[in-house]
This record gives C-alpha cells, structure tokens and sequence, in this order.
C-alpha cells in the first residue's frame, strides 16, 4: 500500500515537471508574436505618421506572415492567443491600405507633373513673326493693373455648392457620336447658360485634347468670350492672342482678333487695341467674316481709332 501511494505521488510530479516546459513555451511564443506586432505597429505608425518624434518609432521591418506556433494550452493562453491572432490580422489589413495609399498619392503626383510640364511648356511657346508686333501688347495685359471697373455681381450660388451643381445638371450633354463636336457643344451651352468656370474648363479640354482639330479655334474663341463675360479682360486678351497666334486660319482666327482689340480697350490700352484692328484689316481685309467687320468698326470707334 505505500509503495502504490509512492508511485502515485511520484507519478503526479513527474506530470506537473513536464506541463512546466510546455507552458513556459507557450508564454514565450506569445510574448514573441506580441513583441512582433509592437515593432510592426510601430511601423505602420512611422509611415502613417513621418512627422513623429524618431524617438518614438523604430526603423520600419518586412512584414512577418509567419504564423505563430500552435501549442495546446490551458484556457487563458488560448484565449491570449486568439486575440493575438486577430491583432495580426487586423495590423496586415491596415498595413495593406497604408500601402495602397501611397500608391495613389504618387500616381496623383505624376499627373499634376506631367500636367504642370505641358502648361509651362505652352506659356513658354515663342511668338512666330507674323504675331511679332502685338506679343508686348497682350504681354502687358497680365503684368499691369486694369483700371478701377465696377465690381461684377456675385453669382447667386458658388461653383461647389449644391445649387450650382443643379444648374450645370440641367444643362445638356450632347451625345451625336463625334467626340469632339460634342465635347465644344457642352462648353458651349455652360458658357450660353451663363456658366463661365464651368465652360471655361470645358473649352479648355477641347483645345488641349483637339489642338489641331477645326473646333479648336471655335473652343479657343468662346474662352475668351467667357472671360470677357465673366469680367477678366486681361485673361481673355490672352486667350484671343493665343488663338490667333496658334491658328491663324482657323475658323474663328478673325473673330478672335477682333475681340483683343475689345478686350485691350476694356483694359485702357486704346492705343494696343487700334493696333489689332489695324492687324484685322491688313491680314484678313474683305475675307473677314461681315458680322466681325462691323463690330470692329464700332469697337474701333470706341477705342477711338
């Protein structure tokens, strides 16, 4: 009888001696993971955060997929182990739209590059000698302050606001299946529905889209309409200038030449306007269209020519 008692006390240490190793591995791999996942955390705070303390960020690591042993334990190790499992899942999801958010913060980048290079590239374009004389004078428009000129009414709704959005949404959008008429077609209407920065926007990707197709000059044309609508003289002397400089036997070339000479009265260079209408009548003369012939008689007359 006591040689059994002996065994069976003998036999109950030997077990509690080898549950002690296994328990004391399952507390260090979960000590291990959890120590992971703070290094990784603070990671993901470095990148989100790049302005923080470095004192409070370690250098970023590779992502670590490599799941964590699997030990049978008692209930509060397991219980540690699936909130441990849920941390990891949680930290890779936030990791992965970290990632995918610079991504879509450098392709943003490269667009307005790409897009700032071609616009310098356009201000930067020479004057050809046939424009020669009238370059200094339009040069001048955004170098000089205009006079004094009343200021225009306030728009009954701002750009972004909801009703603005509701007026541009009644406007038509064409759909005849020529892409380029139809997209000169939708800056027209926003620039007749009194709509100027949206039809200023919409001609202006015609003509960068379409630079050498016919409707470019019309575009070209009705944006320095829709500046001269809109009150802005100096960028609507511009975009004639521009129009007729680029295309000197578009469609709307004439037109365009006609409306600088406004456009530079409006700004109180009367002298520099005289010198565009001389410039419409010597290059164009009768082949003029006749509407654009009698405005400029009337806007010579104004300017005092």
């Amino acid at each position: 009888m006591m040689m059994r008692q002996i065994f069976s006390g003998g036999a109950a240490a030997l077990a509690l001696v080898a549950m002690t190793p296994v328990a004391t591995a399952q507390e260090s791999t979960v000590d291990k993971r959890v120590e992971r996942l703070e290094k990784q955390m603070r990671a993901v705070q470095r990148s989100v955060f790049p302005g923080g303390s470095p004192a409070f960020f370690e250098g970023e690591i590779a992502p670590d997929n490599t799941p964590g042993e699997r030990v049978k334990s008692s209930a509060p190790v397991i219980d540690l182990t699936a909130r441990v499992d849920a941390l990891e899942e949680q930290l890779q999801a936030l990791t992965g739209q970290t990632e995918q958010n610079a991504y879509q913060l450098r392709e943003l980048e490269k667009q307005f590059t790409a897009y700032k290079a071609e616009m310098d590239k356009k201000l930067a374009a020479p004057a050809t000698a046939e424009t020669a004389a009238l370059a200094p004078a339009v040069a001048r428009t955004t170098t000089t302050t205009a006079p004094a000129r009343k200021p225009a009414e306030k728009p009954a709704a701002d750009k972004g606001d909801a009703s603005r959005l509701a007026l541009v949404k009644k406007v038509e959008v064409p759909a005849t299946g020529n892409e380029v008429e139809d997209a000169y077609t939708y800056g027209y209407r926003l620039w007749d529905a009194k709509l100027y920065p949206e039809a200023e926007a919409q001609l202006k990707q015609v003509v960068a889209k379409w630079p050498k197709n016919n409707y470019a000059s019309y575009a070209q044309n009705l944006l320095g309409r829709a500046y001269l609508d809109e009150d802005k003289p100096s960028l609507a002397a511009v975009a004639f200038y521009n129009n007729y400089k680029d295309r000197p036997n578009g469609a709307r070339a004439p037109h365009s030449l006609m409306y600088m000479g406004v456009a530079l009265t409006e700004l109180g260079r009367k002298a520099d306007a005289c010198k565009a209408f001389r410039e419409l009548e010597e290059v164009y003369g009768d082949k003029a269209p006749k509407d654009v012939r009698d405005d400029a008689a009337a806007a010579k007359s104004k300017a005092g020519c």
